[in-house]
């Protein structure tokens, strides 16, 4: 099968080549998948660059353990192992690899656990479901879980035409929440068409020195200290931090989310958000996505041999909601 493997860290066109390696073996809780489509998500170019070098230690000193990047994954089913019974041969699923396999999907074929998998819907493309899933489940467990956001919440999303900002956007509307987005000039309108009640350009005001206070901040860009925008909070408010920045070489924005843990052992409440992939969360992700409160926006969807165009798409911090690829 083709796939785009990684040898060593660097900019994308360096270190990724398409290359033939053996199709993976299925275990037996595990699926075989045709790969439709994936996307490209922080921890792919984060290891891709190496950048901050800190995050080696996990992923590898001189290159990655795992030499094939992307996690997210919409498809049709290949095989199935000997103890997965509610999929089989034909279904077209989508769902994530996030921190359960050797292999990435950016590839023809790759392997998942079948409990990281639900049956895809049937209006929703492989391309918006596979760009759905690690953005969308994380924006969804922010919002819904962490905020516990509802009607008449304030919510205000740093961020707010990422990858998880615009969904972040839509699933805080769809919950009832009066919703505030920040983004830049050229965002404005593509966040007010989301649904945002209110939209701060960012270019032209400092959301950190607004009268307006938030119960819920989600900050996907972390670009201010943590005390200036937990000030716009409420007494009772709560920051989210999202973002490990994209600057800084050695540790980045991690300092920043440090100190955001710091702050909240004081009296603002501070909570972090994890992506948990389970069939649960999927399918309150796809109902979100079939009902049509909340639609995948892609700023470009790339072939499989431009993927490293695809990441170094990313790599410039400014892509409009998704970056996709299609196998």
């Amino acid at each position: 099968m083709k796939a785009i493997v990684q040898q060593g860290y660097g900019r994308p066109e360096q270190v990724l080549e398409l290359a033939t390696l053996e199709r993976p073996a299925v275990g037996d809780d595990d699926v075989l998948i045709r790969v439709g489509a994936t996307s490209v998500n922080t921890p792919d170019w984060v290891t891709v660059t190496g950048v901050p070098y800190i995050l080696r230690l996990k992923s590898g000193l001189r290159q990655p353990s795992t030499p094939v990047r992307g996690t997210d994954v919409a498809g049709v089913v290949e095989a199935v192992g000997k103890n997965v019974t509610d999929l089989q041969p034909g279904d077209e699923v989508f769902g994530s690899l996030w921190d359960d396999t050797p292999l990435g999907t950016f590839a023809e074929f790759t392997v998942a656990p079948a409990s990281r998998l639900i049956k895809k819907p049937a209006t929703v493309s492989f391309k918006e479901a596979a760009a759905s899933v690690m953005s969308g489940l994380t924006a969804m467990i922010a919002i819904r879980d962490v905020g516990q956001v509802g009607p008449g919440t304030t919510v205000l999303i740093n961020g707010a035409s990422g990858g998880v900002g615009t969904l972040a956007v839509q699933i805080a509307k769809a919950l009832g929440a009066e919703v505030t987005g920040v983004c830049s000039t050229r965002n404005v309108d593509l966040v007010r068409s989301l649904g945002a009640d209110h939209v701060i350009d960012y270019t032209k005001e400092d959301f950190t020195r607004g009268e307006r206070r938030y119960d819920v901040i989600l900050d996907n860009v972390m670009n201010h200290p943590p005390s200036a925008t937990a000030r716009v909070l409420t007494p009772t408010g709560l920051l989210i931090p999202n973002s490990i920045g994209n600057t800084g070489r050695f540790f980045a924005g991690l300092p920043r989310m440090a100190r955001a843990a710091l702050i909240g052992r004081g009296s603002t409440r501070v909570q972090f958000v994890t992506c948990v992939v389970n069939r649960d969360n999927l399918t309150a992700l796809a109902t979100l996505l079939e009902s049509g409160d909340v639609k995948v926006v892609i700023d470009k969807a790339y072939p499989l041999s431009h993927a490293a165009s695809a990441i170094g798409h990313m790599l410039g911090h400014h892509a409009r909601g998704k970056v996709a690829i299609v196998v």
